[in-house]
């Protein structure tokens, strides 16, 4: 058994035109019930009852801004020009606001589509001899004077004179060659037909003095109000004796919207944009270097990750009270990745969207690495900039705004609140999608780029139009940089492995399983032009080794030890220290370890320096013991001890001699370990049982953590399963609320039925004989009301089991939450089951 959702015979009658919107929504297929809902999701939380309250939310204030601010340019301006044309108005009407006098085949051909977007989002109704423009969207496009229209225009004649004494009336239709009428209503037709009439009003314009004309011309194009004096001058007064200028409060006057459209030549916009602006390439590159260049960088993003979370591996910064990074910490971290802070900022912020960086939330509650940072260090190379790089489409926090302030002119740090933009991920997918048209390695011309991100999404208010600093042009300069250091692209024009990110069509958002998908494409495009991590380095005799490439990760953790990075580039070399070597001795490795390690991964001989290097240092290693007294110092020589006792430096220890092998000392362990080696001595840390100490370092990490979730641009776009449950939820509830009633139904029109508890009892008794449907009022459990149309099976005990079409179910309702019933008229046949 199923329902049909519209009466089959609506469909057969195009003709009869719709006189709401609900009207027309209801005219309407499941499909572009379908794209409405899409394309404006906030309509569907919660799902509306019926066509009825649909229709009734889509005209709300928010509802309206929000469908209005997702508009391109040119469907924007069609809705402005319907917003100035009369209500309802003709599709030729809108042509020659848009078009002009003139004509512009461009115009002509774009606004059909223009207009259907705009009846897809149920902004425009009507037939197209009777366009409409929703009422709140009127209200917010309309000219006022508290708020001017984006097109310029002013109030018509008929609004302007609204408040104007009926002689002053007559007396504009004398001075401008009219005769006079024996009302105000007909004096402004007369004098609005005048100014609509291109012939009569160039002869009228004809008679005008120049500097008369040359006030209009300051006019015409917005704002459309003047400031005049009590007295005004000649030129002025010939314009409002003629109603080319009316007064619409003192000393203010204005152009009426006719007189401004003729000398406009019918435009609506000084300049209409039907087409969208070319992204120019700026410069072509070959493809192969794009890639080569953008895989150079994808693996300086992993190395960079990498260092950051290693900086911070045995703990990282505090967390501030108020939340987020301190400006001394987003300073030393950009010290030690040696980027600049902004380019710090991105990197923190990108190790948390990827759930690889996290507060611990101790008591002194400090950022680290999150346990899922061990197992991204596990993951090929590729695998890891794809986490990374669908981490940053994806989130809303945008590092660019860290040091700026917000609205309580406080200032936005890294990792704190206040960071989160969402229209983020919706601008940078755009981005990359405009990059994506352009030939094969080109790259985009940044103004262009913008110029048409601004045509896509328009700032509705006209002082903001010539802006370059608004939130979307600095999410679009943000997005080219930062890809750009992800290694999305190269060069700035979009890598391989970067298109492979994208959706096909380009313009099609990905979610969930897709985006998973094209993450694992654009990996295996990457994989082959990453670098192959070296198991070997170059050692020379000046104490460093050079590493022509990225090393294999056993080496570099082992080498990160032995020796200091000393610089960084295509070759990182790293020097050997006394205090490196001895780091390595406090981790427990032996100075035969470090010689075999050395000898197994060098491609060269080990130099002789540094072999005397570690022998060195290995030899002087834990000469000298430290343990708890507070703190003591022993050693077998005691003319060493003698040679500290003597040295000024150790004044700050507090050392003092307990017997010819053992100093104690009035400071802590750690401290007088760190003072003695400050000295130039080697001492070694030792444990109460008197063996030495080694001293690893303890990588501190988070309790389990999960990425911070994106903040949605508004509710999100129903999937396929909700909009089908969601129509025809709509559909059952409209036709329970507009299915025809018998003349004898009690209630009134738009009301839930009402009945006593008798009659009720006794129309569900007989419908179940008759098998005919009934309409009902019923309030559920929670107490809210609605009204169904159902066909009742079998009533007993208190409860009515009947085939429920609202729902699309058999149920059981109880007869005490029943408020009435009324029957259906005769011709409601579409109620019959199929």
């Amino acid at each position: 058994m199923s329902v049909n959702h519209r009466p089959p015979e609506e469909p057969a009658q195009p003709s009869a035109a719709p006189r709401s919107l609900a009207e027309q929504l209801r005219a309407r297929d499941d499909a572009s019930l379908a794209a409405l809902l899409q394309v404006r999701p906030d309509l569907i939380t919660p799902v509306p009852t019926d066509l009825t309250q649909l229709a009734t939310r889509a005209g709300t204030r928010a509802s309206v801004v929000r469908a209005l601010e997702h508009l391109d340019r040119f469907a924007l301006q069609t809705a402005e020009a319907l917003a100035v044309a009369p209500d309802p108005a003709a599709y030729d009407t809108l042509l020659a606001l848009l078009a002009g006098d003139e004509g512009d085949p461009e115009v002509t051909g774009a606004l059909p589509r223009a207009l259907a977007t705009l009846r897809e989002q149920a902004l425009v109704w009507g037939a197209d001899d009777r366009l409409r423009l929703v009422r709140t969207a009127r209200e917010l496009l309309a000219p006022s004077p508290q708020h001017p229209s984006p097109t310029g225009l002013g109030p018509t004649v008929a609004e302007a004179t609204a408040g104007m004494s009926p002689g002053r009336i007559q007396e504009i239709l004398a001075t401008a060659g009219l005769p006079t009428t024996h009302d105000a209503v007909s004096a402004v037709a007369a004098l609005t037909e005048l100014f609509t009439d291109r012939t009569r009003m160039r002869a009228l314009l004809d008679e005008a003095p120049a500097d008369s004309l040359e006030v209009l011309s300051r006019l015409v194009w917005g704002p459309p109000y003047g400031q005049v004096t009590a007295d005004p001058a000649p030129r002025l007064r010939w314009l409002l004796d003629r109603g080319l200028l009316l007064p619409t409060a003192p000393g203010t006057v204005v152009i009426p919207r006719e007189v401004a459209l003729h000398l406009r030549a019918g435009r609506a916009h000084r300049k209409t944009e039907p087409l969208p602006p070319a992204v120019e390439p700026a410069v072509t590159h070959r493809p192969q270097a794009v890639d080569a260049t953008a895989a150079g960088q994808a693996y300086t993003a992993l190395a960079t990750v990498e260092e950051l979370l290693k900086d911070w591996d045995e703990g990282g910064p505090a967390v501030l009270r108020a939340g987020g990074l301190s400006v001394r910490d987003l300073k030393r971290t950009a010290v030690a990745l040696d980027v600049p802070e902004p380019i710090a900022a991105f990197w923190i912020e990108l190790a948390y969207a990827a759930g690889l960086l996290a507060s611990d939330d101790e008591a002194d509650e400090q950022y680290a690495a999150t346990p899922a940072y061990d197992a991204w260090l596990e993951l090929p190379a590729a695998e890891r900039w794809t986490r990374l790089a669908t981490a940053w489409l994806t989130a809303t926090r945008t590092p660019g705004l860290v040091g700026g302030r917000d609205a309580k002119d406080r200032t936005l740090s890294a990792l704190g609140p206040g960071l989160d933009r969402s229209a983020a991920p919706e601008v940078r997918h755009r981005v990359l999608a405009l990059l994506a048209a352009l030939p094969e390695g080109a790259s985009a011309a940044a103004d262009s780029l913008i110029a048409r991100l601004h045509w896509e999404r328009p700032l509705r208010n006209p002082e903001s139009q010539a802006r370059t600093d608004d939130l979307r042009t600095r999410l679009a300069r943000w997005a080219l940089s930062e890809a750009e250091l992800l290694g999305i692209t190269g060069r700035g024009a979009l890598s391989t492995h970067g298109r492979a990110l994208l959706a096909t069509p380009p313009d099609a958002p990905l979610t969930g399983a897709e985006l998973a998908a094209a993450a694992s494409r654009a990996g295996r495009l990457l994989a082959p032009l990453l670098p192959t991590p070296l198991g070997h380095v170059l050692l020379q005799a000046d104490l460093t080794a050079v590493a022509p490439g990225p090393l294999e990760r056993p080496l570099a953790d082992m080498l990160g030890v032995l020796a200091d990075v000393e610089s960084k580039g295509g070759a990182t070399v790293y020097r050997f220290t006394p205090g490196s070597v001895r780091r390595a001795l406090d981790a427990g490795r032996s100075a035969s370890d470090l010689h075999a390690f050395l000898a197994a991964h060098s491609s060269t001989p080990v130099p002789q320096p540094l072999t005397y290097l570690i022998d060195d240092v290995a030899r002087r290693h834990g000469h000298l013991r430290i343990g708890a007294a507070s703190a003591y110092v022993r050693c077998d020589d005691d003319a060493m001890l003698n040679e500290i006792l003597a040295d000024k430096r150790s004044a700050d220890l507090r050392l003092r001699r307990l017997a010819p092998t053992v100093l104690a000392a009035g400071t802590d362990p750690a401290t007088l370990l760190e003072g003695l080696r400050a000295m130039g001595f080697a001492p070694a840390a030792e444990s109460t049982e008197g063996d030495v100490l080694i001293a690893r370092a303890h990588a501190h990490r988070t309790p389990p953590r999960t990425a911070p979730e994106p903040v949605p641009e508004g509710p999100p776009v129903p999937d396929a399963t909700l909009l089908t449950a969601a129509i025809r939820a709509i559909r059952a509830g409209d036709l329970a609320s507009t299915a025809p009633r018998k003349a004898a139904a009690p209630a009134a029109n738009g009301s839930l039925p009402r009945t006593t508890s008798a009659e009720t009892l006794a129309t569900m008794q007989a419908a179940v004989l008759t098998g005919e449907p009934l309409w009902i009022g019923y309030v559920n459990a929670e107490g809210s009301a609605s009204q169904r149309v159902i066909a009742p099976i079998r009533v007993e005990g208190g409860f009515v089991t009947a085939y429920d079409h609202t729902a699309d179910e058999v149920r059981t309702f109880p007869l005490h939450r029943i408020t009435g019933v009324a029957e259906l008229a005769d011709e409601n046949a579409p109620l019959e089951a199929q």
